[in-house]
């Protein structure tokens, strides 16, 4: 077993010290070797030392370099370093966080992590949480138990009955709702069609003159950083119209409620502190290994109300129950890491990590924007969206820059613009990254003719 790990924790370290040397996507040859992973079911076992020499040989370089420093795709951040430690460490421990009698280390750890979670993020004092995969169930959990609150108001148990006869839920959300929003909703058996939409502005946030009259049972989903503009709806307007109807307001905050650690972003996350719950991700601003969730719900007995189970076999005691608070029994120590990032970064490494990728952000949009191409966004957070010309230019420039290998974006459309978008979310991103990045970018869209004109 200590020479296993020891193999295994020697390759990872050199996975990571070279990512820097190589480039952000793989090579097609390095993707087709992947075949050589497969083959018929072996007859008899391999040495261990083997399949982790295998595993890294083929699956090393066939990997995205997401956990580098110039990776600026999907709001994906790296991993601390001090998570990844952490996190090998919880898989040697190998606990079931499902129960405190299987892991007391694993629920104590989740106990603390919430609430310096609750702290840092500014939620109201005593807020419930779950530790879950990620944004999409965080936000399923999170409406689990506001489908459970607004029907129980109306006497109806939708745990034991159902939705079968229950009364209508009136489900609001923004033209912009994230689709891991919506088929959250599907899952549920609220619809994702059925829902009533609101329009938006020119960066994504739902407009407060055009909100629906409510009446019955209702949910209002708003967001915290839109996922191309990292625009945030206005919920100081939006949450006391949704009070004043009783209908519970939700945040999608996937990467926007992180804005809260920053002193100079906290404001655009102020007003949706009085939300009734939250959803969000610490694989991506946090910087821990996949994959890594959170849902908060202020009322945590409701979320308990939602979530709890039982069984005589499972023991209780008089300890917070983690499984009483996600969809799932078994699950992994998700907590450890976690706990490792806060505990290693405090308060101020939070704010400086926050801040700083915000500031890289509006360096690119700067530096882009100097060189002539239309920046589509206000850069309030940490997303720049590019237009490089109609939509087979912008293509282009992406593959481009994949093939490239210097660094790695995507595209996307906005409101009917093909754009290619920029997230930057990693600890490990210097300025010098920026600039080599923006020297990549520029470089390569300057090859593609690339075009100035902003789009109509």
């Amino acid at each position: 077993m200590n020479s296993l790990l020891t193999l295994a924790a020697e390759r990872a370290a050199h996975y990571l010290a070279t990512l820097d040397a190589r480039g952000v996507a793989p090579s097609p040859d390095d993707i087709a070797r992947l075949a050589a992973l497969g083959g018929s079911l072996p007859d008899g076992p391999t040495e261990p030392e083997a399949v982790i020499a295998q595993l890294d040989d083929i699956g090393s370089p066939a990997t995205v370099g997401t956990a580098g420093q110039r990776f600026f795709g999907f709001v994906i951040g790296g991993s601390l370093p001090v998570t990844v430690a952490a996190n090998w460490l919880a898989t040697a421990w190998d606990q079931n966080v499902g129960l405190w009698a299987a892991s007391p280390t694993g629920s104590a750890l989740e106990e603390i992590a919430l609430g310096w979670l609750v702290d840092a993020l500014k939620l109201p004092p005593g807020t419930g949480g779950a530790f879950v995969t990620g944004a999409t169930v965080a936000n399923f959990t999170a409406l689990a138990a506001a489908r459970h609150a607004v029907l129980a108001r109306q006497g109806w148990d939708v745990g034991a009955d159902g939705l079968f006869g229950a009364p209508e839920i009136t489900v609001v959300v923004g033209d912009e709702a994230h689709p891991s929003l919506l088929k959250s909703l599907g899952l549920l058996g609220l619809g994702k069609k059925r829902v009533v939409r609101v329009p938006t502005d020119d960066q994504g946030r739902m407009r407060a003159d055009a909100l629906p009259a409510l009446s019955g049972p209702a949910i209002v989903c708003v967001q915290a950083g839109n996922v191309n503009t990292g625009a945030f709806d206005p919920a100081g307007a939006i949450i006391p119209w949704a009070h004043d109807a009783g209908a519970w307001v939700h945040v999608d905050g996937a990467f926007g409620l992180w804005a809260a650690v920053a002193p100079d972003r906290a404001h655009l996350v102020a007003d949706f502190a009085d939300a009734d719950s939250w959803a969000t991700d610490a694989h991506k601003w946090l910087n821990v290994p996949y994959d890594s969730g959170l849902a908060f719900v202020r009322d945590p007995d409701i979320l308990r109300a939602a979530m709890i189970m039982s069984a005589d076999y499972l023991p209780k005691t008089e300890r917070r129950e983690p499984s009483e608070y996600t969809p799932e029994l078994s699950r992994r120590a998700r907590g450890v890491e976690i706990w490792a990032a806060i505990k290693t970064l405090g308060r101020a490494g939070l704010s400086d990590l926050v801040e700083r990728t915000c500031r890289q952000a509006q360096r690119f949009a700067d530096g882009l924007s100097a060189a002539g191409y239309p920046i589509l966004n206000d850069v309030v957070l940490n997303q720049v969206l590019v237009s490089f010309g109609d939509q087979d230019a912008v293509q282009r420039v992406v593959r481009g820059i994949q093939s490239d290998g210097t660094c790695w974006c995507g595209g996307t459309v906005w409101q009917g613009h093909p754009a290619m978008r920029i997230s930057v979310s990693s600890w490990a991103t210097t300025d010098e990254d920026v600039e080599r990045s923006l020297d990549a970018i520029l470089r390569v869209a300057a090859r593609e003719g690339a075009t100035t004109a902003r789009p109509v």
